[in-house]
């Protein structure tokens, strides 16, 4: 997916260049910095001293020599002083000139630590946003796979109201799901039973039927006179929905996180079968209510049920009319869930 929150050591991701929370003298540090000093090995220093520093908001560029990344993007974010002092422009502008680097020196694969959430003091859940937009706003113009390393959980999370809000109707709409009472389970397995029994008398009848000798009929119609009346596929359906939108093919791929060469499959092969999290990512691009999300799931072979804490995020977003595929990512990976997308 063009842009994915990971958990992992930025110095292990084989990408075309990593990023590098940097200090004004691109001569190692602590933190990340340090960690991708001692991992590129002594020639990143050395090539460091010869670029004469960097300003707060800029970037340059090195090569990622011991690194499995073919570059670093060296990029100096601010320190935290309270948000009155220009802080929020200058990390979006770390995002923009890092990536402006990447795009000149063509680089396909890119992996962004959270810039300025460490000793420089930025909140956490403020930095994430900021990269989240910003990134995001690349992308839509921009092919490119970026991205958001967390290395450690923990040091992970998003706006404390937001986190709080979820966990209560996941409480609310998970939990009351599995609290099913014994009469009802009674009634079901009754009703299994006797589907069961129809199943069983359906079969002795087919077995007992002579061989239909040309066509197989159901109820008066052709099995093919039925196929044919079957609802849309889902591929056929998307195409509909984004020719009604509006909208080029381009800002619903990119508004679903999905990328490129993906879309073209999907739009070229009448029967392709998407992953769950794609097509609910199309389903929050194209900014479904929860019935119409349903409904189009359903042409893909999958349901929204209140058994998966997954699902029931989703449902919340909906229901909220928040579809920003970005930000349900960071909820969904804050509880540990799948990310939307390719």
């Amino acid at each position: 997916m063009p842009l994915e929150i990971v958990r992992n050591d930025i110095t292990k991701m084989a990408v075309d260049a990593i990023v590098n929370a940097a200090n004004e003298s691109l001569l190692g540090g602590g933190g990340v910095d340090g960690c991708i000093h001692r991992a590129a090995g002594p020639e990143l220093l050395a090539e460091c001293r010869t670029l004469g520093g960097c300003r707060t908001g800029d970037a340059k560029i090195t090569k990622g020599y011991q690194l499995p990344s073919k570059y670093v993007i060296h990029t100096v974010g601010p320190v935290w002083h309270g948000g009155t002092s220009g802080e929020r422009e200058k990390l979006i502008s770390c995002y923009r000139t890092s990536l402006a680097l990447a795009r000149e020196y063509q680089c396909e694969t890119v992996a962004f630590p959270l810039i300025s959430s460490g000793v420089y003091g930025y909140p956490k859940d403020r930095a994430l946003r900021v990269a989240v937009d910003t990134i995001s706003e690349f992308l839509m113009e921009n092919d490119m796979t970026v991205y958001i390393v967390i290395f450690d959980r923990g040091a992970y999370q998003i706006g404390s109201k937001l986190f709080a809000d979820i966990a209560e109707y996941i409480d609310d709409h998970y939990v009351d799901e599995h609290s099913d009472s014994r009469r009802k389970r009674h009634a079901r397995m009754q009703s299994i039973e006797k589907a069961g029994a129809i199943c069983e008398g359906a079969v002795s009848d087919f077995m007992a039927a002579p061989c239909a000798p040309a066509e197989l009929r159901v109820g008066g119609e052709s099995l093919n006179d039925i196929l044919e009346e079957l609802d849309a596929g889902f591929s056929e359906t998307l195409l509909k929905l984004i020719d009604c939108s509006g909208k080029k093919d381009s800002e619903i791929y990119k508004k679903a996180n999905v990328d490129r060469k993906l879309f073209s499959k999907i739009r070229n092969n009448p029967d392709y079968k998407p992953s769950k999290t794609t097509a609910i990512a199309f389903a929050i691009a194209l900014e479904l209510d929860l019935e119409e999300t349903k409904d189009f799931l359903a042409r893909a072979g999958f349901a929204l049920s209140h058994s998966s804490k997954f699902d029931v995020i989703i449902e919340y977003f909906i229901k909220k009319k928040n579809y920003d595929v970005f930000a349900i990512n960071e909820a969904l990976f804050a509880f540990d869930q799948s990310l939307l997308g390719a």
